[in-house]
């Protein structure tokens, strides 16, 4: 890949593919060597669906920041919704080790044992309880033929 390619690499983030990690007595996990790059010095954490957490590169949280803030107020479910993922949010620094904090909430909410899988899903990062994980994509793969098929009923795929 030539430099306008790492460059064209760099402004369109692309986190993808599954790590194994630890979450260490201190609440620290450290984030994949391929992920930390797109990921930048400062990052945001908040509660995802799924019962996962989403990690976010700053940049990347400010545009769903953004949507999110431009929701109507008038609707119930999107006052829920955004309380759930900005209330949970927290910014946090990636140390020199590449290491980020996971907050004491955010560890309850996702079921966080000390194995967890980092799961790279395009602009984010998801964290789950590696045990979580494989359950949840045991049951995906289940529903993976019907899932292929209403994505390719409206075009996706």
């Amino acid at each position: 890949m030539g430099e306008s390619g790492d460059t064209f690499y760099f402004h369109c983030t692309m986190l993808i593919g599954e790590y194994r990690h630890n979450l260490d007595q201190k609440k620290r996990v450290a984030l994949p060597v391929r992920f930390r790059k797109e990921l930048g010095k400062k990052v945001v954490i908040t509660r995802g669906l799924d019962q996962c957490l989403w990690l976010y590169p700053t940049k990347e949280w400010q545009r769903v920041a953004t949507k999110l803030a431009n929701l109507s107020l008038g609707q119930a479910d999107t006052r829920s919704f955004n309380r759930f993922m900005l209330a949970g949010a927290v910014e946090t620094d990636v140390d020199g080790s590449g290491r980020i904090l996971i907050p004491d909430f955010l560890k309850e909410f996702a079921g966080l044992s000390s194995e967890l899988i980092l799961a790279g899903v395009h602009t984010r990062v998801e964290i789950w309880d590696a045990q979580r994980w494989k359950d949840y994509q045991l049951s995906t793969l289940k529903e993976a033929d019907k899932l292929a098929q209403k994505l390719g009923e409206i075009g996706a795929i």
